[in-house]
């Protein structure tokens, strides 16, 4: 439960901030400080909404349960009841979305996944994988675009790169990074026999323009044919780029096009959002404190969820949720599992703010 009175003081300490004489002297705090009073002044808004209906509710439950009152009276408390639970419900909804509000939620994002252990059944499992997030953002309305991808002959990928772009793609896919399981018996298995391979995914946010630049001087940018599965379609000019940043070591490549401006711009895309997130990991004080309230660090190197096809089941390791729901998660009624694991990390946020 929430600690509505945690919420009140902060907002009447920050009231008696603004109010004071020299509270413009630091403009930057003044903007900080203002803007989360706004926000709070929202939050207890509809917080006094919920009390209204908690009043009521109060009053409708003693009227239904009172056999002093007549049966109309009674059942028509409890219809109006029924109407009161389904306004504090939507209520509690929109308080527990302002909480939560993230200046990154609708950031775009690149998604990266690679084939790690496995050969050929891991890059059989990225294509699944691909799929999935392509089914669920479609269920969203999102944008999706390839930025790179090096195909197997058998209908996998050794690695895809693609970004994504609408409301909430952040907040809702930011849980994807780390390693994903497969166990399954291969398609290239006679024996029959259950194979564990692996994948990895991380998921980039997409740095705006003003937030990096990069000296044209520090990269190196190599064309080259295209290759890979493709048959008569691979092209034979060279329009596929690789290019490297030299001050962080950053090598990203773009292939897919066949012009050599569009893959070149897609790599640019992909570079810098590898070069914002080595940024961000250097930042190592405010990493390590975000992670305290994170599901999981995000870290590649984390098993984050093992799908079992034998069983029909996908387990998230770092909730212990376990769904029998393997073929509709896969084709991408991801909600069940992102719903639980969101709710995770609001439980921890929340005991991080001292607001439970």
């Amino acid at each position: 439960m929430i600690n509505f009175d945690k919420l009140k003081q902060e907002y009447d300490a920050l009231a008696k901030k603004l109010s004071a004489q020299d509270a413009v002297k630091n403009r930057q705090e003044y903007t900080s400080v203002a803007k989360r009073y706004a926000y709070l002044e929202k939050v207890l808004k509809l917080c006094e909404v919920r009390e209204k209906y908690l009043k009521e509710e109060k009053h409708l439950t003693a009227i239904a349960a009172d056999s002093t009152e007549s049966e109309e009276m009674q059942s028509l408390a409890l219809s109006e009841l029924k109407e009161i639970r389904a306004k504090l419900a939507k209520v509690d909804e929109e308080i527990e979305e302002k909480l939560f509000e993230d200046d990154e939620a609708d950031r775009d994002i690149i998604i990266e996944i690679r084939s790690a252990a496995g050969g050929e059944e891991a890059a059989l499992f990225v294509a699944s994988l691909f799929k999935m997030y392509s089914h669920y953002a479609d269920r969203k309305g999102w944008k999706q675009e390839v930025l790179s991808s090096s195909p197997t002959e058998i209908g996998g990928f050794k690695e895809i790169d693609f970004s994504l772009r609408g409301p909430k793609v952040f907040s809702r896919l930011k849980f994807e990074s780390g390693v994903h399981r497969v166990q399954r018996v291969p398609v290239t298995e006679a024996g029959g026999r259950i194979h564990t391979s692996t994948v990895t995914v991380a998921v980039l946010v997409e740095p705006k323009e003003v937030e990096l630049k990069i000296n044209p001087e520090d990269l190196k940018i190599d064309t080259y044919r295209s290759s890979g599965a493709g048959g008569q379609h691979v092209n034979v000019t060279d329009s596929a780029v690789r290019i490297t940043h030299l001050p962080t070591a950053t090598i990203v490549a773009c292939q897919d096009e066949r012009s050599q401006i569009k893959n070149r711009a897609k790599a640019m895309r992909l570079l810098k959002a590898k070069i914002m997130e080595k940024i961000e990991r250097d930042e190592s004080d405010k990493i390590s404190q975000a992670r305290k309230v994170q599901v999981g660090t995000g870290e590649r190197s984390e098993k984050i969820r093992t799908y079992n096809f034998p069983e029909r089941r996908v387990t998230d390791h770092r909730i212990n949720l376990t769904l029998y729901q393997l073929e509709a998660i896969l084709e991408g009624d991801l909600d069940p599992v992102i719903n639980e694991l969101v709710k995770e990390e609001r439980k921890k946020i929340y005991a991080a703010k001292g607001l439970t």
